[in-house]
């Protein structure tokens, strides 16, 4: 039996949620950048006050459209890194996509 509550780094749930939101983004942002994970991106801006800005965007992996630089600017456009009443969806986000990949 594996134990799901670390991730590949060695890093457990409780040694990400000590992390500011700041590093856990950057951490997440690096490596779905890594991954070319457009996904990750779109899935992370509908969290933001300001997501319906997003909404017209199609993060279809196979689309023509929306790229991981695209999407990194979008968020610095919309976030200017103040995360307000988003920051505890945020940070579960940025976790969970970290422990899972």
């Amino acid at each position: 039996m594996t134990d799901t509550s670390s991730i590949s780094g060695g890093r457990s749930f409780e040694e990400l949620d000590v992390l500011s939101t700041e590093e856990l983004r950057e951490r997440a942002f690096t490596l779905a950048r890594e991954r070319r994970d457009v996904r990750f991106f779109w899935s992370v801006l509908r969290h933001l006050p300001n997501a319906d800005e997003a909404a017209a965007l199609d993060g279809a992996p196979n689309s023509v459209g929306p790229t991981v630089d695209e999407a990194v600017a979008l968020w610095r456009e919309m976030t200017g890194h103040g995360y307000e009443e988003s920051a505890p969806l945020l940070r579960a986000a940025f976790i969970d996509y970290l422990m899972k990949h």
